[in-house]
């Protein structure tokens, strides 16, 4: 009798964890530019420093199309070659659902970057309308820098990376994704004033020292 209630307790405890952790909404910077801006490499020192939770559209979509029975892999896995973007409702599935695990671990982890997405205007009413209430995005970090060398980095990368899409045939097709959908974004944001620009043709530490004066300024 005991343990059965020791069980009911402990159960109903996890749920009210459960339900406190999701109704606190997470802080979203949207982190944007274009294919080997280094948004990757300034999200992880920005982790580092600050403690926000740094969560990928692209790894997320990255490891489940290589995830032992996703349903979604072979489509993700051709629109990823193919320079594509991937449907809205799978990528923001993903978002979600790694939010919600983050802040069910441990409630202080309310500070997301998510970098790579909104990328098209499908992505950004996708996340309006799912996402709106559930989230408040800050502002848009934009790392702004040529596409030429956008593309000399990923083809230095692709020399060790083993990503499919670091070679020149998908660069192309990935920079012109970039600027006929992801540009036209980050101009809707930075008429709402909420689009924060560094140039990221510097070096890693350049660049990030600009981050930081950035975050620390906005709080």
């Amino acid at each position: 009798m005991l343990v059965q209630l020791r069980r009911t307790l402990s159960r109903s405890l996890s749920s009210v964890v459960y339900r406190v952790a999701l109704a606190m909404k997470p802080q979203v910077i949207f982190v944007l530019g274009g294919p080997g801006a280094g948004k990757g490499t300034q999200c992880a020192k920005i982790v580092e420093t600050y403690g926000y939770t740094h969560l990928s559209a692209g790894d997320l979509l990255r490891a489940e199309r290589t995830r032992v029975g996703s349903e979604f892999g072979q489509l993700i896995d051709t629109h990823i070659k193919d320079g594509k973007i991937v449907p809205v409702a799978i990528t923001i599935n993903l978002l979600k659902k790694a939010m919600e695990e983050t802040m069910l671990l441990d409630r202080e982890k309310f500070r997301f970057l998510i970098d790579g997405f909104p990328r098209n205007n499908d992505n950004l009413q996708g996340w309006s309308s799912v996402m709106e209430d559930k989230a408040n995005v800050k502002f848009v970090l934009f790392f702004d820098c040529s596409d030429q060398v956008c593309i000399d980095r990923c083809l230095e990368r692709g020399k060790s990376s083993g990503r499919t899409d670091d070679n020149r045939e998908s660069l192309e097709k990935r920079i012109q994704t970039y600027l006929q959908s992801t540009r036209p974004i980050i101009e809707q944001y930075q008429q709402q004033g909420k689009v924060r620009t560094v140039d990221a043709s510097r070096g890693v530490d350049e660049v990030f020292a600009d981050v930081k004066d950035l975050l620390e300024k906005e709080g």
